[in-house]
């Protein structure tokens, strides 16, 4: 399930849980949050870059195994090999 982010529409009438923004996990079809859950502010859906990183389920250690090659960017055009 995805991780949606929310922040207050005018943060001057925002609790501290809505004033910076806090995050909701929730299924895909779900619909947008328009109000606070603690105070009752509005509050809007922001946009947020996916996290993208080392899995965790251990797919880079099966992968190694099954013998694929990974690379590692390291400068424009630049690539070095990790395994």
């Amino acid at each position: 399930m995805p991780i949606r982010e929310y922040a207050a529409v005018d943060p001057k009438k925002a609790c501290n849980h809505c004033r910076d923004g806090f995050e909701v996990v929730e299924q895909i079809e779900t619909p947008a949050l328009e109000i606070c859950p603690e105070c009752g502010a509005k509050i809007v859906r922001q946009l947020s870059a996916p996290r993208v990183g080392r899995s965790e389920s251990g797919l880079h250690d099966r992968a190694k195994n099954a013998g694929f090659t990974t690379y590692k960017k390291t400068g424009k055009g630049e690539y070095e090999k990790k395994y």
